[in-house]
């Protein structure tokens, strides 16, 4: 929340409180107000802070209100225009964020967390070229970000890059060696490309990294499956079900970057009458 009472400060600095009811014949004088805009850009910086606040409490309109006037208050800085981009992502208003994270990177080009949010949000608008080129570019200021590097090799993939991809992963990995998303990935191009052996090796390894991950382990579970090893298959998927059962919905594997092979071992999978019957009692359970 505000530090100080912004608003009121605000009114009486713009001389809305010496405004009184003239006397009957007493002649208006002309008034302007003087601003102190150093002040009032002060203020939005504060303000722009506490819509940060404020998102960690999950108070994204609140955040989004003071974010709003946070950049009419300090338009000249980037940290408001971050912050109000950053919350039309959260909204999924992904065209509003971009808008706004162009602005702030027109105003602080060399900062890096605005380039890799900019590349973030192309990602989802589905321009995976521009997603490129701002994630690169934010990676020479910061080139060690693991969520900028992941990123970058997810679009390199949108754009059937795969050697691109692996070795931006591989970066990454280099960076973290338990950072499974990465090893996770490199299986699914590997898988693609007919290397089931090191895709399953992978999937294996990020299983072993974070055992509380579905996608890993459903993933090990379909190929087990369809190389014909079914108990291993149904165990490993199930369990995997259990964890996040959203990945019983192929649309959902396919915004995950699962390739075509993988989709189509996946349909088969899901349709085994066990797998059926568990995915419709979790989603009983999760009414």
């Amino acid at each position: 929340m505000p530090k100080r009472n912004w608003l009121l400060s605000l009114l009486a600095l713009t001389g809305f409180w010496t405004l009184t009811t003239p006397v009957m014949g007493q002649s208006l004088l002309p008034y302007t107000p003087q601003f102190n805009l150093e002040q009032l850009e002060q203020w939005g910086l504060e303000l722009a802070e506490d819509a940060v606040q404020l998102v960690h409490f999950k108070q994204y309109e609140l955040a989004l209100s003071r974010a709003k006037l946070a950049t009419q208050l300090a338009p000249t800085q980037h940290q408001p225009w971050f912050v109000l981009g950053t919350l039309y992502i959260q909204k999924q208003e992904v065209d509003q964020a971009i808008e706004v994270l162009q602005k702030a990177s027109s105003i602080a080009p060399e900062e890096a967390g605005i380039r890799f949010t900019l590349g973030n949000a192309y990602f989802q608008q589905g321009n995976y070229q521009a997603a490129v080129t701002e994630l690169k570019q934010g990676l020479v200021f910061k080139p060690h970000v693991i969520t900028a590097l992941f990123d970058l090799g997810n679009s390199y993939l949108k754009l059937r890059k795969t050697t691109k991809a692996i070795k931006i992963y591989e970066r990454a990995i280099v960076q973290e060696k338990s950072f499974w998303p990465a090893i996770n990935n490199i299986g699914l191009i590997k898988y693609e490309q007919g290397d089931a052996k090191t895709a399953i090796e992978n999937w294996r390894s990020a299983s072993i990294i974070d055992p509380a991950q579905a996608e890993p382990r459903l993933a090990l579970a379909v190929v087990l499956y369809a190389q014909g090893k079914v108990e291993e298959g149904l165990r490993l998927g199930e369990s995997a079900l259990e964890l996040d059962s959203r990945y019983g919905e192929l649309q959902f594997l396919k915004d995950n970057l699962w390739g075509t092979k993988l989709l189509e071992d996946a349909k088969i999978f899901l349709a085994v009458p066990k797998i059926k019957s568990l995915l419709k009692n979790l989603d009983k359970t999760s009414l």
